[in-house]
């Protein structure tokens, strides 16, 4: 299949989840296109600025500065973008000017004749126009067991109200938010890791699951599990009481 990702340009964790998909994926599959939108890590468009003061003040100074030099090294080392990434595996890297719902980007990502498309770490909502652009569909990684922990920071809220268990889901979008029919689900046991390695962990699982249900769709033989409303629960971004909580219950980031 010709598959074409969307994603944004996430510094942190992206590259390495890429890479493993690319080792997973049969040869017969293509990844042929990668539409790539401005990085927005907690589901706003804001400014670089904005973001880094909202950091700042809702996870403290020590978290801030961990992240603020992953950034920056991220930015030294030209090897590590996802940029070079692309260019290395010869995948072509597809700039937006509008919406990704607007019809000239829908043009533009239909004249690659996709099969498939994958979102991971998509930050737009997706209109039926473009969830039905490729004839195979369009399917979304959450590092969650669906329809608990819908929307944001899904490692951070699992920890945070204690959960012994999170996981991955692969699903076919609509038009909510982390609603679709899911097509693989795995189970994990969150045990003694921090966010960051929990993070890692659930990426990695992912991919994989990326693997199987893109396998499952090319057979043509697809069984989805519910994705039931009457189940779900929903988390935005959180508060400074909400990283306070984490942290009472001796839960750490990295």
């Amino acid at each position: 299949m010709r598959i074409v990702i969307i994603t944004q340009d996430e510094p942190f964790y992206l590259r390495r989840s890429l890479q493993k998909l690319l080792n997973l994926l049969p040869e017969k599959h293509q990844v042929i296109g990668c539409v790539v939108a401005t990085v927005s890590p907690f589901g706003k468009q804001e400014s670089f600025f904005k973001k880094a003061l909202q950091t700042l003040n809702i996870f403290g100074i020590r978290f801030f500065l961990y992240y603020s030099l992953k950034f920056i090294l991220s930015k030294i080392n030209s090897s590590k973008t996802l940029d070079s990434f692309l260019r290395t595996n010869n995948i072509e890297k597809i700039l937006l000017d509008k919406s990704i719902n607007n019809n000239e980007s829908i043009e533009i990502i239909k004249s690659y004749k996709p099969d498939l498309l994958i979102s991971i770490l998509g930050n737009q909502i997706f209109k039926n126009e473009i969830i039905n652009l490729a004839p195979k569909g369009c399917i979304n990684l959450h590092t969650a067991l669906l329809p608990k922990y819908r929307g944001l920071m899904p490692t951070f809220w699992v920890m945070k109200n204690d959960e012994k268990y999170t996981g991955v889901s692969v699903f076919y979008v609509n038009e909510g938010i982390d609603t679709g029919p899911i097509i693989v689900q795995k189970k994990v046991e969150i045990g003694n890791r921090t966010q960051e390695e929990l993070i890692k962990y659930t990426k990695m699982l992912g991919m994989q699951s990326i693997v199987e249900a893109v396998e499952i769709i090319d057979i043509g033989n697809v069984e989805t599990l519910e994705n039931n409303n009457e189940d779900q629960t929903y988390f935005s971004f959180p508060k400074k009481e909400d990283v306070a909580i984490f942290k009472k219950r001796n839960k750490k980031f990295f």
